[in-house]
């Protein structure tokens, strides 16, 4: 199937919309794109590990201000 052929709901297409703008961001950050040839398969582990902690901090942040936004309301 191609894409072309396929019409998504909102909600993927917000999704694509933003892996096409983080990809945009990437190479003009970092002058690359994801077909380099110069990482290794540890090295892309080791990313993919480094962001996903980001994200557990970014998701416990928000956690957090949730939580203590509730508290707030009930008093």
């Amino acid at each position: 199937v191609k894409y072309t052929d396929y019409t998504p709901d909102s909600v993927v297409q917000t999704v694509i919309d933003n892996f096409i703008r983080r990809a945009e961001m990437g190479e003009k950050k970092y002058g690359v794109t994801l077909d380099r040839e110069d990482l290794s398969i540890e090295d892309y582990i080791n990313h993919a590990l480094e962001e996903h902690m980001d994200a557990i901090l970014y998701l416990e942040k928000l956690k957090k201000s949730w939580n203590e936004s509730i508290k707030d309301t009930n008093k």
